[in-house]
């Protein structure tokens, strides 16, 4: 007897391994599953520029990378003893000027070369709402906690965010041709925004992912996390004490789902490799002095050093 609904999740065509390179841009459960492919030891990065949740923003910083078109003093202001840009997120925000101006540049610099080598580009909105700028008609990726009268709130169409998801593709094909598209849908709930708006939004994000891919078929591919979140873990305890964030057994179980059927089979048992030396390096034992000990420290150097042998970028 079946408790749960299965979401099914096609097998995927471009299959990731450990010679890919991974970039992956977008809300805070990007973030989740970036540490996910770090612990196992996979070559990603994440958000060089922070969590961004919206379409449009994320289409923003992927014009200016491809373009490395360079932070000015005119993309940057100052607000609550911080220097903030509404391109990116707080986490970067700074309290000097020109080390911050300087900071942006140098990872936009950085983050230009790994879109050029990504093979994969995974990419997960968080939501359709979006503030936009009454000064500027800008829509913006972060407030800043500037006073809300600043902005107005409002939802996008799915015809602009396909057209937004496009000139995204787009930029980044024109540096990148060969670079495959993974898109997916936080499971995160934006219930500050409304229940219904919540689920609006959402649908509008759905919506216009399933009609890029119906054009874009061979580069395009959607990974259903939201879906499997509502469908498959729907109870209250897959979520964290917010009541808005999965647990970290509902990512867990996420992750499970994305890698049976993303990762290349031939490496599974290299990932079950890696997990066990990470467990091992976590364990602390009561009397690290014992010769049982020292044998265990002993084998689990062999055992990484043969790993790298077979890929030298592992660091653990």
């Amino acid at each position: 007897m079946n408790f749960t609904t299965k979401v099914p999740v096609p097998v995927y065509e471009y299959p990731i391994d450990y010679r890919s390179k991974i970039l992956s841009l977008g809300s805070c459960f990007a973030e989740n599953m970036g540490e996910k492919f770090q612990y196992f030891k996979f070559q990603i990065t994440t958000n060089p520029f922070g969590i961004i949740f919206n379409p449009v923003s994320i289409e923003k910083l992927a014009d200016r990378i491809v373009n490395q078109t360079l932070f000015t003093e005119a993309d940057i202001f100052f607000h609550n003893d911080l220097w903030h840009c509404y391109d990116v997120h707080s986490e970067l925000s700074h309290p000097d000027k020109m080390e911050f101006l300087k900071r942006l540049n140098l990872i936009l610099q950085q983050s230009n070369p790994l879109i050029i080598q990504a093979s994969h580009i995974i990419i997960t909105y968080g939501t359709s709402w979006v503030y936009r700028h009454n000064s500027t008609n800008e829509i913006v990726a972060n407030c800043h906690k500037v006073s809300q009268k600043e902005f107005t709130k409002e939802i996008l169409s799915p015809e602009t965010i396909q057209q937004s998801i496009q000139n995204t593709i787009a930029l980044l094909q024109k540096v990148n041709p060969d670079c495959k598209f993974i898109f997916t849908v936080s499971p995160v709930r934006h219930l500050k925004d409304g229940f219904s708006e919540n689920q609006r939004s959402k649908a509008h994000l759905i919506t216009a992912i399933q009609e890029i891919i119906n054009y874009q078929l061979l580069i395009v591919n959607y990974f259903p996390s939201y879906e499997i979140m509502m469908d498959e873990l729907r109870d209250y305890r897959f979520y964290a004490e917010d009541m808005l964030h999965p647990s970290q057994s509902a990512i867990d179980y996420i992750w499970i789902r994305f890698f049976e059927n993303y990762v290349n089979s031939k490496y599974f048992n290299t990932m079950q490799e890696v997990c066990n030396i990470q467990k091992g390096l976590a364990h602390r034992p009561f009397n690290p002095n014992t010769s049982a000990h020292q044998q265990f420290i002993t084998s689990l150097n062999q055992k990484i050093i043969k790993l790298q042998e077979q890929f030298p970028h592992f660091q653990f």
